[in-house]
């Protein structure tokens, strides 16, 4: 029997960390705003932008500081409602809160996107959107900005899952207003934690820079991704000097050593992702009780996990499958079903405001994430892919199983 590969690592540390690192230890200069210019920090925000094709970026300590900074940036009043869809992680109604606003939570369809009518038809209730590219699944941008710019409404986008994915060739996290992204273990480029915004409005990212911890005058220490900043952002800076609270969310000068390396690899863990997740897609949609959602004809995504929907099963059947998947060294976590889970809304006890979603509900009770690193060989997906089809053919009856 060939056993099944470990998902839970990521890809090693490119080599060109190590001497970054070392000087960095060597030194001890860890802080951002120590160096009085080119910090491992502010090259990094210049190559990300430049990377996105965007004016600006702030690096911080994680996705959800980047969403929080971009609520309270936006200058929203207190108690704003801000419309999210109901299949994200428990970080994004959270920071929500954080930023003393309320979420409004819209349903979300069996292909893990927002359910366009349900997100209209709150829309003119609330005061901003976050958009959440949930698992790299991208919901219809063309129509959501058409919806919110009629209404002067701010667009947000949780990226987290996205670096890579583009709309129409157009990189996510630039088609809003902010994009915000993760530099978690489980994402494209990996620091362990970390995050960062991106945005072309200067007076929101200099009151985002602000408010993330550049005291007294180290706004001076953030670049663009040509160097100097732009009299737009310098005059912006000055605005707010002094006017805003400091939350201190600073990403540190050793994550940025870690995550600058891995840059040049995106495009090709994009690539290998991609090529990953629709060959194990292929196997898995050989059966009828699973089916992996399609990306919308727009977008190009850039996977390191797949998901997927079992058909036709009762809800001790789905454990069951779950069950005799793990017992074969496959992990399988059904969203709705995993005790506690941090994607399923109800378990957001913490919201202000409760919400009826049935769609997604139904949806999180069938829908099934396995892990796929984009370093899995071919014959590993094989293995994942023969686990999950003798694991529902146990439970459904006999299917064929191809591969190794």
């Amino acid at each position: 029997m060939t056993l099944p590969p470990n998902v839970h690592d990521a890809e090693p540390i490119p080599e060109a960390a190590k001497e970054a690192i070392d000087a960095l230890m060597q030194s001890g200069d860890l802080f951002r705003y120590t160096a009085p210019q080119d910090a491992p920090v502010a090259l990094l925000e210049a190559e990300f932008a430049e990377l996105l094709g965007t004016k600006y970026a702030l690096a911080v300590s994680s996705c959800s500081a980047a969403l929080f900074l971009s609520l309270k940036a936006l200058g929203l009043p207190r108690d704003a409602r801000v419309l999210i869809p109901g299949f994200t992680f428990a970080a994004v109604p959270s920071s929500v809160i954080h930023a003393d606003c309320i979420p409004v939570l819209c349903e979300v369809g069996e292909n893990y996107r927002i359910d366009m009518a349900d997100f209209e038809a709150k829309l003119d209730s609330v005061q901003a959107v976050i958009i959440s590219h949930m698992r790299g699944h991208t919901s219809d941008m063309d129509a959501i900005m058409a919806l919110c710019d009629a209404r002067d409404i701010p667009v947000i986008e949780d990226a987290a899952h996205s670096l890579g994915t583009t709309w129409h060739g157009k990189n996510i996290g630039t088609i809003g207003k902010v994009g915000c992204f993760s530099f978690q273990s489980y994402k494209m480029i990996n620091a362990g934690e970390g995050g960062i915004l991106i945005s072309n409005d200067a007076d929101l990212v200099a009151r985002a820079v602000i408010m993330s911890g550049a005291y007294e005058h180290n706004w001076k220490k953030h670049k663009g991704p040509h160097g100097d900043n732009s009299p737009e952002l310098e005059e912006a800076f000055v605005r707010w000097q002094n006017k805003l609270p400091l939350y201190n969310l600073r990403l540190n000068n050793l994550s940025a050593a870690v995550i600058r390396p891995q840059i040049p690899e995106l495009a090709r863990r994009v690539r290998d992702g991609l090529a990953n997740h629709d060959y194990v897609a292929g196997r898995l949609n050989t059966s009828p009780h699973i089916d992996v959602p399609a990306p919308l004809p727009p977008e190009q995504r850039a996977p390191d996990s797949i998901q997927f929907n079992l058909v036709g099963l009762q809800e001790h059947e789905i454990r069951a499958f779950a069950a005799a998947a793990e017992a074969r060294g496959v992990k399988v976590q059904v969203f709705g079903l995993s005790q506690d889970n941090a994607r399923a809304f109800w378990n957001w006890q913490f919201l202000p405001e409760t919400f009826e979603l049935p769609q997604t509900r139904d949806m999180l009770m069938k829908a099934c994430d396995v892990r796929l690193p984009v370093r899995l060989t071919r014959a590993e997906l094989d293995v994942i892919a023969d686990i999950l089809l003798a694991a529902v053919g146990e439970v459904t009856g006999p299917m064929p199983v191809y591969g190794t």
